[in-house]
C-alpha cells in the first residue's frame, strides 16, 4: 500500500470521527434542551397556579370572614338592641311615670323600699328638703283647708309626687304621728293615686319622708 493510499484513509476516518463526534454533541445538547424546555413547561404552568391559587384563596377567605364578621357583629348589636328594649318595656309604668314626674327636682335621690302593704305597687324614700314655712312660734298641726299649715302640707305633697296644684286632688290628711301625716292624693284622672308620709321640721316646714304609690284608692268613698 502507498503512502498516498494510507494517508487518505487515515484522513478521511479523521473526518468521519469528527462528523460523528460533533453529531453526538448536538444529539446530547438538543436532548439536553428538550429536557429542560419541558421542564420549563410543566414546572412553570405549576408554580403559575399554584400562586394563583394562593393569591385567589386569602382574598376569598378576607371578604368570605369579613361579611361572617359583620354579620354576626349586626346579629349581636340587633339581639342587642332587643334585649335593651324588651328589658325597658319590661319596667313597671307606675315606678317610670313617678320617677319622670319627680326628675325635675334638684338634688332629689329616690330610692326604692320594700313594703308588705298589697295595696302599694312601689314604695320610695328619698332626700327631700322642707318646703319651708311662714309660721313661726310652737306648731301645732291644723287640718283646716284654709290655714297656712294645710296650704304648706299641700306644697309638701306636691313637690313629693310631681303633680300640679290644677291637677291634684287631696283625698284625704290624717295624723300619722307626733308632728306626722299622712296625705292621699291623686292625680285629676285618678290614673296616679300617692300616699304621701309628712314630718314636721322646727322652723323648716313640712319634709315628705316616704312617697308610696297605691294600686287603688282606698280613701275614696
Amino acid at each position: 500500500m502507498s503512502n498516498f493510499d494510507r494517508y487518505s484513509r487515515v484522513n478521511k476516518f479523521e473526518k468521519r470521527r469528527k462528523n460523528t463526534k460533533s453529531i453526538s454533541i448536538f444529539l446530547v445538547t438538543g436532548s439536553v434542551l428538550l429536557l429542560l424546555l419541558v421542564g420549563i413547561w410543566i414546572f412553570g404552568d405549576n408554580d403559575q397556579e399554584a400562586s394563583t391559587a394562593q393569591n385567589d384563596s386569602p382574598t376569598y377567605n378576607e371578604e368570605e370572614n369579613h361579611e361572617s364578621s359583620s354579620e354576626d357583629n349586626n346579629s349581636i348589636e340587633v339581639e342587642s338592641s332587643e334585649e335593651s328594649s324588651e328589658a325597658e318595656n319590661t319596667l313597671d309604668d307606675d315606678e317610670r311615670e313617678y320617677d319622670e314626674s319627680v326628675s325635675n327636682q334638684e338634688q332629689v335621690e329616690l330610692e326604692e323600699v320594700e313594703t308588705d302593704d298589697d295595696n302599694v305597687s312601689h314604695a320610695f324614700t328619698g332626700n327631700w328638703q322642707p318646703v319651708g314655712t311662714e309660721q313661726e312660734g310652737p306648731h301645732t298641726t291644723v287640718f283646716d283647708e284654709e290655714s297656712q299649715d294645710w296650704k304648706e302640707m299641700r306644697e309638701a305633697v306636691l313637690m313629693a309626687t310631681g303633680l300640679t296644684e290644677d291637677n291634684l286632688i287631696e283625698w284625704r290628711y290624717e295624723n300619722g304621728g307626733d308632728q306626722k301625716v299622712i296625705a292621699t292624693v291623686s292625680d285629676l284622672e285618678e290614673t296616679e293615686i300617692y300616699r304621701v308620709y309628712l314630718s314636721w321640721i322646727d322652723e323648716q316646714g313640712w319634709k315628705p319622708t316616704r312617697v308610696e304609690i297605691l294600686i287603688e284608692n282606698d280613701k275614696k268613698d
